[in-house]
């Protein structure tokens, strides 16, 4: 399959049940989000509400609630800790535009672009530290100790990223490193935290292993979409990462596949970041030349494949079903 027909298959999949299940609780997530900051300081309000508002999928909060559902939870606790997770979330995001120096995300310019790095930086760390207070007020150790996990690798995997840039002979094990810390992990403690919540530990391992397999193939997507997508879908600028030097998978594979031309083309314009006008047009034909943009869809198939096996232990019942269609969207997205 060519990349640009495993990018046009048919896309029927949709999260209309996910957020049909979960479209209260989320309303109260979002409530809860926004009434922590209505701060006194005008600017923490401006930034993070421009972020928070910008239309995104909130797929991290409605994976806790769907993922407690799941578990036969009724109470509380998850709404706070579904804020937790989206100020995590929310905060990574201000602080890696900055660091990747983006102008648009969803459509919408950055809030670095808008409101300057200092302030994204600082409301950054606000949201972070609004995340632990809700994790502290709920009062478990447990679910403290898996989210404050997940924030300390998600740092790390910023790291292992900056240090991979411009070298598009890394690793695919690096890569998949890099994004396993980076994205996976907090989709993963997402959906453990619903069996944690419920109280029922033998669900706590299925469910995170469904969110971590997840995760990686909601980030493989992303980094294929990144050269083949059409760009008012995908909200961002297409090729950001070839213009900021990000080593993917779909560069791995063309690197290693490439001729010493090939090999040179990508690190002159990756590893020395020399780029000219039409070089991003070259660098996608050579994606298209070595088939890499397929090869890591069909890379994201596999661990789609590895989430449905993760459920495979649950009753039939609505939220299940909610939670395959996650696999089904993810595997068939074209944003």
């Amino acid at each position: 399959m060519t990349s640009q027909a495993a990018l046009k298959q048919a896309n029927t999949a949709s999260l209309d049940a996910l957020y049909g299940l979960v479209q209260s609780d989320l309303r109260r997530v979002d409530d809860l989000i926004l009434g922590r900051v209505r701060e006194e300081i005008p600017l923490i309000h401006g930034v993070a509400q421009h972020i928070i508002a910008s239309g995104g999928k909130r797929i991290r909060p409605a994976l806790l609630l769907i993922s407690a559902q799941l578990c036969g939870y009724t109470g509380e606790r998850h709404i706070r800790l579904a804020g937790a997770v989206e100020f995590i979330h929310t905060a990574t995001l201000l602080h890696d535009d900055v660091v990747d120096e983006s102008r648009l995300r969803r459509g919408l310019a950055t809030a670095n672009a808008t409101f300057g790095n200092k302030a994204s930086i600082l409301v950054g760390d606000f949201l972070l530290g609004q995340a632990f207070q809700l994790m502290v007020g709920d009062g478990s150790l447990k679910s403290l100790k898996i989210l404050s996990d997940a924030a300390a690798i998600i740092a790390r995997g910023e790291l292992l990223q900056m240090m991979t840039e411009g070298e598009p002979a890394t690793a695919i094990a690096t890569y998949l490193e890099v994004i396993s810390a980076k994205t996976a992990v907090l989709f993963s403690a997402a959906c453990e935290l619903g069996a944690v919540v419920a109280g029922t530990d033998a669900r706590e391992t299925p469910l995170r292993e469904f969110g971590s397999h997840i995760g990686m193939a909601f980030q493989l997507i992303d980094d294929a979409l990144d050269y083949a997508a059409n760009q008012v879908k995908l909200g961002k600028t297409v090729g950001d990462d070839f213009r900021e030097g990000k080593i993917t998978l779909p560069v791995i594979l063309a690197y290693g596949d490439g001729n010493p031309e090939e090999k040179a083309f990508w690190q002159r314009t990756l590893g020395s970041r020399e780029q000219e006008p039409n070089d991003l047009a070259t660098a996608q034909r050579c994606l298209q030349k070595h088939d890499a943009i397929a090869r890591t869809i069909a890379l994201a198939g596999e661990y789609c494949h590895k989430a449905r096996q993760s459920l495979s232990g649950f009753a039939a019942g609505p939220a299940r079903a909610a939670m395959l269609d996650i696999v089904d969207f993810c595997a068939a997205r074209s944003y």
